[in-house]
């Protein structure tokens, strides 16, 4: 393995922790749903283990995403960099970036740094545990109103 980590599992290990993390699942408890140990699930979220299909299945599952969650937002000079060119390849009907994630929104990698953040977490957990939508509503304009400049 070279020294540094394929920039597509690096994205797939982000999207796993941030998917966790907003689960307020612990590595450890991620591992036992998967048979793995909290290091391997480490090692996925940085990107040092590439993450087999069955694998990623898996982990779907477990954190009830789909599949195409991990690959969303994937920079494009990332997915091109090691890949092999497919443009004359025989019996491929659609590019590989719409089987992967149709439709979805492009997200800044800012915005996902932003997401993963601790307290962007307690933040949203805070916000959806106010049980009256009301509520909920006023205080979005409270911080959107303390927010503006």
């Amino acid at each position: 393995m070279s020294a540094t980590s394929n920039p597509v599992d690096v994205h797939v290990g982000n999207r796993i922790r941030l998917r966790r993390t907003l689960l307020g699942m612990s590595q450890e408890r991620l591992g036992n749903a998967l048979g793995l140990t909290f290091q391997q699930v480490q090692k996925y979220e940085r990107g040092r283990n590439r993450v087999g299909a069955s694998r990623l299945y898996d982990l779907a599952c477990v954190l009830d995403v789909p599949v195409g969650f991990f690959f969303a937002d994937l920079p494009t000079q990332a997915s091109d960099a090691d890949q092999p060119d497919t443009g004359n390849a025989q019996g491929m009907a659609e590019p590989t970036a719409s089987l992967l994630s149709p439709a979805l929104p492009t997200v800044a990698q800012d915005d996902l740094a932003l997401l993963a953040r601790r307290e962007t977490i307690e933040l949203v957990r805070a916000y959806y545990g106010i049980e009256d939508s009301g509520t909920r509503r006023r205080v979005l304009d409270l911080v959107r109103s303390m927010g503006a400049s």
